[in-house]
């Protein structure tokens, strides 16, 4: 057996998360699908990093093992199959060889997510981006995005139910940046916790309108005040920009 990565892009709409689900339409089924018509076989995918409900993502990856693959200079040819069943939100960008023992999920040391917001009313931003009418301090966001870096202890930004081991996160980068009409928070970590990004958005964007002060957004974090935190920062607006390996672990 040998074993592939699969590099996939999506808007996540129409689709009840990344990973599969019962019952529920997700976008690991329909590559999976696709898979199953082009090979004939079933396939049994695992998936890198989990997307919610209506999270878009620019760049996921999948694994699996096969021994139908006996030819790599075969694989650009996959893709292009591959692409002409799946539906047109979900798109193979890539398939490549990786060693035996290499994991989509725990080779991979960091992610970047980004949250899109618009101020003013953008159809072409509509489903992307969360429409956020309100004058916002730009200063204080960005304090409050600064202070992420000097913690690591995120209990109070994961949602109730979460069944990560631990609620440690490094996180390596957070900043807002204007960009046109938007305003763009750009995160990166070694991992997340569920709900993790959207909550910081949503209580982040409390400090730039001055609801909330600096330092209860401090103490939100340091005495774990779940709360207080504001997940209602909705889906669409959140898209997974890339996730980072080791590349030595790959080869």
């Amino acid at each position: 057996m040998s074993r592939y990565f699969i590099e996939v892009s999506y808007n996540g709409t129409s689709y009840a998360g990344f990973q599969i689900q019962k019952n529920a339409n997700t976008v690991q089924a329909e590559v999976e699908k696709a898979l199953h018509i082009y090979y004939r076989v079933v396939f049994n995918l695992t998936g890198s990093s989990r997307t919610d409900a209506g999270v878009h993502a620019q760049q996921n990856f999948f694994h699996f093992d096969t021994n139908l693959i006996d030819d790599n200079s075969l694989l650009p040819k996959a893709v292009y199959h591959l692409n002409a069943i799946l539906p047109d939100d979900i798109v193979v960008k890539s398939i490549f060889p990786v060693n035996e023992t290499a994991h989509c999920r725990f080779d991979a040391v960091s992610r970047s997510y980004q949250y899109t917001i618009f101020k003013n009313k953008d159809p072409f931003l509509q489903g992307r981006g969360y429409y956020y009418p309100y004058a916002l301090n730009l200063k204080k966001l960005q304090i409050a995005a600064g202070l992420l870096l000097t913690y690591n202890d995120f209990e109070s930004f994961a949602k109730k139910n979460n069944q990560a081991h631990t609620n440690q996160c490094n996180v390596m980068a957070s900043e807002w940046i204007q960009k046109e009409e938007a305003l763009i928070y750009n995160v990166t970590a070694n991992r997340f916790l569920r709900g993790m990004v959207r909550g910081l958005v949503g209580t982040m964007l409390k400090v730039g309108r001055e609801i909330c002060s600096i330092e209860t957004f401090k103490n939100i974090i340091e005495n774990k005040i779940s709360s207080k935190v504001d997940f209602s920062a909705p889906p669409q607006g959140l898209m997974l920009i890339k996730v980072n390996f080791n590349e030595a672990r790959l080869k």
